[in-house]
């Protein structure tokens, strides 16, 4: 072969993988222009401190839009306890109507009764704002739990017992919160995986190591409300 026809082999080569590539790009920032729902890739970095709701929200807004979603405004899944004379909020009732769907189109719930009914909520499904696949059972480190503060209808708890680490405000040994399962392998799996927004309560505190110690790293579920 000669070098000459080598050379147009290989920019040939070259120009279908840029093609491919731009392609590619292109289909990732769609899917981020309409996705509506993810879990966050990373935490705040001080365990369930998130700086309350709005603190919260401004993480699901700030990774958004590094994927050019920010154009929608988020929230984060998360419910508070009435405490101190403060008015409880329920999770359900700050993230929109819907539909919502993740950052590769796929619907994960019509509604919020679908939602917290037969959802499609899976391992698969329940994937990062960059389209990745959240570490789950099987998998080193073990990151399903996901600060939720919810009973299973996505209402907030009584006042009382902790279970949203001060209202998202603690980082250290006291308090504990509510975290919900991402990871269900199917629909239909047996046995049964735990809730996807109310599995159990964090133990020994609301710092990072804390929420690791349970199979957590502070992640959040966030959707668009609007």
């Amino acid at each position: 072969m000669s070098g000459a026809k080598a050379l147009g082999i290989a920019a040939s080569a070259a120009l279908v993988l840029s093609v491919a590539g731009s392609i590619a790009q292109a289909q990732d920032s769609a899917g981020a222009a309409n996705m509506t729902f993810f879990v966050t890739s990373v935490g705040s970095g001080k365990g369930a401190d998130l700086g309350g709701l709005e603190g919260a929200d401004r993480h699901c807004q700030n990774l958004a839009q590094a994927v050019g979603a920010g154009g929608k405004t988020w929230r984060a899944y998360l419910s508070t306890q009435a405490t101190g004379g403060g008015t409880a909020v329920n999770a359900r009732d700050r993230i929109g109507r819907g539909p919502w769907q993740n950052a590769k189109g796929v619907v994960i719930a019509k509604d919020v009764a679908e939602l917290h009914g037969a959802n499609n909520l899976t391992k698969q499904t329940a994937i990062t704002e960059k389209g990745e696949i959240v570490k789950g059972r099987g998998d080193t480190p073990n990151t399903h739990d996901i600060l939720t503060g919810s009973q299973p209808d996505g209402t907030a708890f009584a006042a009382g017992e902790d279970r949203t680490c001060g209202n998202w405000t603690k980082s250290g040994t006291e308090g504990a919160a509510m975290v919900g399962h991402h990871d269900r392998i199917g629909l239909d799996e047996q046995p049964p995986a735990k809730s996807w927004n109310s599995s159990h309560s964090t133990r020994g505190g609301c710092s990072q190591e804390a929420l690791r110690g349970t199979g957590g790293a502070g992640l959040l579920y966030c959707f668009a409300a609007n």
